[in-house]
């Protein structure tokens, strides 16, 4: 019998086994014909990533068998990340954690050598030049019951140890939502009045007991189909809905929370972005909330999202579900596209974006696509797509083969669109 950490590693490589891995300086001869073949869309392969202190919610499409392919102590699978240059901050992680990879002719390639080979082709000179990777990504994120209350780093703060911040938007597809699990609530910010002294107190009681934060926030029951915006610094423990989440490139955080349904939250997930020489400094710590924002007594009408039509024709009808902006800048957003059977639409989008089926079958551009009832670790699908900038701009036919409604989600980067919804516009 195999030892459990050689077992474990035949686990973690089938992915690299079944398919070439080319190095980042081999990409360029491969990426062209693999974009010429595909009409400027590159074919992705699932990216899977475990928290190591959460628990699956296991409506992610994964065998149940897959859950904890990368060992036990890695802990479950509850995430898949999309059309990702974006490495997970997780310990113990694999090379390549995080990152997507592009599949052609039984070679595979990340998406990262991808954008730096072709970055005005895939991602439009203006990201390009400004960000030079594609800076943005999403995932689903799955759960069975609430994650601890937490914030993401400003851009100021996340510097301190470099790195960016994160803002991210939430989006709840119902396709993938066919249980609540057990807490579809979301405590959000804090209620206003609350001081820094009584987040400071919270800190204080960490090894003590309970420490209480989620008595000073305010739940709100999640609804299918709808989402939220949350700009960095904003207390947040999201509840057990599988979640659809176009965010900013960086996987930074801070856990206010010291026990969620029993289990203790290491004080080193409070810190892990924060300098060392911070690490106890409780007043330093608070100091990263962006207080305003989080005791904002509208914060329901000031971060709430209900989908917006876009376009529509016969047959088929394009929403934003993500949009708003973030410190007034547009860092990302999304869109649900809906054709019923047999019906076909010609996107043009201003720019790049990452495409997830969630629904039906069809054809994405020159691709077939099939959403996936049941995934194996390392198995390759036909639901994820990166859709270049070149081939946005020139206009993308998708079409409805099947005989349900073919939906499929893509987000965008920074400032693509010259308008955009604001938060509270529907």
């Amino acid at each position: 019998m195999l030892p459990i950490v050689s077992m474990f590693s035949r686990i973690t490589n089938r992915r690299m086994s079944s398919q070439s891995t080319l190095k980042a300086d081999n990409v360029g001869k491969v990426l062209d014909r693999a974009l010429d073949a595909g009409g400027g869309i590159l074919k992705l392969t699932p990216t899977w990533v475990p928290r190591s202190f959460l628990h699956p919610g296991k409506r992610i499409r994964l065998h149940p068998d897959d859950y904890y392919a990368l060992g036990t102590q890695r802990g479950g699978i509850d995430e898949r990340w999309f059309s990702s240059t974006t490495e997970a901050a997780n310990e113990g992680r694999q090379w390549h954690e995080g990152l997507s990879f592009c599949l052609f002719e039984g070679q595979q390639f990340l998406l990262r050598d991808a954008v730096a080979e072709a970055g005005n082709q895939l991602i439009g000179s203006a990201m390009f030049g400004r960000y030079n990777r594609w800076p943005v990504y999403s995932k689903f994120f799955d759960n069975m019951g609430p994650i601890p209350h937490h914030m993401h780093q400003s851009n100021e703060d996340a510097a301190l140890v470099g790195q960016e911040g994160k803002p991210e938007a939430y989006y709840f597809p119902p396709q993938y939502n066919n249980c609540d699990n057990h807490f579809p609530y979301t405590f959000m910010g804090l209620e206003p009045g609350t001081s820094q002294a009584d987040v400071r107190r919270c800190l204080e009681n960490w090894n003590k007991e309970d420490n209480q934060i989620l008595t000073l926030s305010k739940a709100y029951k999640l609804k299918k189909g709808t989402g939220w915006l949350i700009p960095p610094g904003v207390l947040h423990a999201p509840g057990s809905l599988c979640t659809y989440e176009p965010q900013w490139g960086s996987d930074v955080f801070s856990m206010f929370q010291n026990i969620v349904e029993g289990r203790f939250v290491p004080w080193s997930l409070l810190v892990k972005d924060m300098p060392q020489a911070k690490h106890q400094d409780l007043d330093f710590i608070v100091g990263q909330l962006d207080w305003e924002r989080n005791v904002d007594p509208n914060f329901k009408a000031h971060n709430y999202l209900e989908p917006i039509v876009a376009d529509r024709g016969a047959g088929w009808v394009d929403r934003w579900v993500v949009y708003g902006r973030v410190h007034g800048q547009q860092l990302f957003s999304a869109k649900e596209l809906t054709l019923e059977p047999g019906a076909s639409c010609t996107l043009r989008d201003p720019g790049a974006s990452g495409w997830l089926t969630v629904q039906g079958a069809g054809q994405v551009g020159k691709h077939r696509t099939q959403t996936p009832v049941l995934i194996r670790f390392g198995q390759t699908t036909d639901d994820e797509f990166f859709i270049s900038h070149a081939a946005a701009q020139a206009g993308v036919t998708v079409t409805n083969t099947g005989t349900e409604p073919l939906v499929g989600l893509r987000y965008f980067g920074p400032d693509v669109f010259a308008q955009l919804p604001n938060v509270g516009d529907r």
